[in-house]
């Protein structure tokens, strides 16, 4: 784990009506995520934007307003920008939990010891996190984050048991 690599809870999907709001779509578990960081200090991107009221759209996603927006023109320019946070603002977790973005970028290897790839991506589905390892040569598998799947994980690498990484 990076303590202070950046990591991504929404992006901004555009304006929302004319007084500068933005519609978010959101990547963490919710509004409350982010109403969290609000609570904190309200800021992302490294403090360049200043979140100053956040509201749930009823649709999954969020509406914001950030103290540096003041009409739609501006909304629209900040259009696909993400809001990040430093890894070591998020709450600390209890055993046997994970932030995505520890996951993505690790090794992953075999409970035989063999390399599998990387872990590029993290996702769900409903029925729970599934991993996405890519391959040496470009190819990629899943794998549920289940213990049966991923015995065992930690800041250095993913073990995968070898029957879930089979061609």
């Amino acid at each position: 784990m990076q303590p202070e690599r950046p990591v991504t809870l929404a992006a901004i999907a555009g304006a929302h009506g004319v007084a500068g709001e933005v519609r978010l779509k959101l990547f963490g578990e919710g509004v409350a995520t982010l109403k969290r960081h609000l609570q904190r200090d309200g800021a992302f991107n490294a403090g360049r934007l200043t979140l100053t009221a956040l509201r749930d759209d009823g649709k999954g996603g969020a509406i914001a307003r950030f103290a540096q927006c003041a009409d739609r023109n501006a909304a629209e320019a900040l259009r696909g920008t993400a809001l990040t946070v430093p890894r070591s603002s998020l709450p600390p977790l209890a055993e046997g939990e994970y932030y995505h973005a520890d996951l993505i970028g690790l090794p992953a290897v075999s409970d035989e010891g063999a390399p599998l790839g990387t872990c590029v991506a993290v996702d769900n589905f409903g029925a729970g996190d599934v991993l996405e390892v890519r391959r040496p040569d470009g190819k990629s598998f899943m794998v549920p984050m289940r213990a049966e799947a991923v015995p065992e994980w930690n800041a250095e690498r993913l073990v995968i048991a070898a029957v879930w990484a089979q061609d």
